[in-house]
């Protein structure tokens, strides 16, 4: 009976010691990034400053941080690694856009938050002003565009909406550029043509100058090619039929005269 009774007070104390150190051993450090546990993402603007700072909960001892833009590790002091640390994106860019920044717990990495900027951002323009084309050719006017949210785009000329000929014209349209392809340049193409782009931002235009010039006169190869070669031909034989008779020539002149006797 007394070693039943020692027996059970043997498990009454293992079970007390596993409730006692239970919850400490189950307890996982958990990231916050700005107070969120879950990735999320952040709207800013261009030429804003934003501070992101990640926490550990939960944390039974010091915790080392790391933090990584895109694929790559951000260099961090010292003194903002353990426990808590910031990262200071300055003077937002439209380069920014769609960046993922992630705080990771460095002795387990899996745990982890992320944030992706989303920064908005009126439309940017860019290109060739001028261009200059050969009637009878084809060329490309090339509208580089980046806006967020993505714009309509919409190709004019000379103030209206341009015209789209079949066979002729062809426009292609990414989230990077608005291209326009003209082929068979006639003379009637020759103008300014607008990019326009319309966001719920704003409304942003860029004008291209095409200069279509007169079709360059070409000479045919082929027969200037053969008539070179007939006339270096003739000419070689010629002088060579004439140097003949020039030895022939010299050769009579150079024979000894003979002396008649009486």
């Amino acid at each position: 009976m007394a070693q039943q009774s020692s027996g059970l007070k043997g498990m009454c104390r293992f079970l007390l010691l596993v409730l006692v150190f239970l919850p400490r051993e189950m307890t996982s450090s958990v990231l916050t990034v700005n107070g969120k546990t879950e990735d999320f993402t952040l709207n800013t603007v261009l030429g804003a400053e934003e501070s992101l700072r990640c926490d550990v909960q939960n944390r039974t001892g010091d915790e080392g941080l790391l933090w990584y833009r895109e694929q790559g590790s951000v260099d961090l002091k010292d003194k903002n690694k353990i426990n808590s640390s910031s990262v200071c994106v300055s003077s937002i860019s439209e380069n920014d856009n769609g960046v993922t920044f992630t705080c990771k717990l460095q002795r387990n990495q899996s745990v982890s938050v992320s944030v992706v900027l989303n920064v908005t951002f009126a439309p940017l323009l860019s290109g060739k002003d001028i261009q200059t084309v050969e009637e009878g050719r084809s060329v490309n006017i090339v509208c580089n565009a980046k806006s967020n949210p993505q714009a309509q785009m919409t190709w004019y000329k000379n103030g209206s909406i341009l015209s789209l000929e079949k066979n002729r014209h062809q426009v292609q349209q990414t989230s990077e550029f608005l291209q326009l392809s003209i082929s068979k340049v006639k003379k009637s193409d020759n103008g300014t043509y607008s990019c326009v782009a319309h966001s719920s931002l704003q409304r942003q235009t860029k004008d291209f100058h095409l200069f279509v010039k007169d079709r360059a006169v070409t000479m045919p190869i082929e027969p200037i090619i053969a008539a070179s070669v007939v006339v270096f031909l003739t000419l070689f034989f010629g002088l060579v039929a004439r140097r003949r008779r020039i030895m022939k020539l010299c050769m009579k002149g150079e024979e000894p005269q003979r002396d008649t006797a009486l």
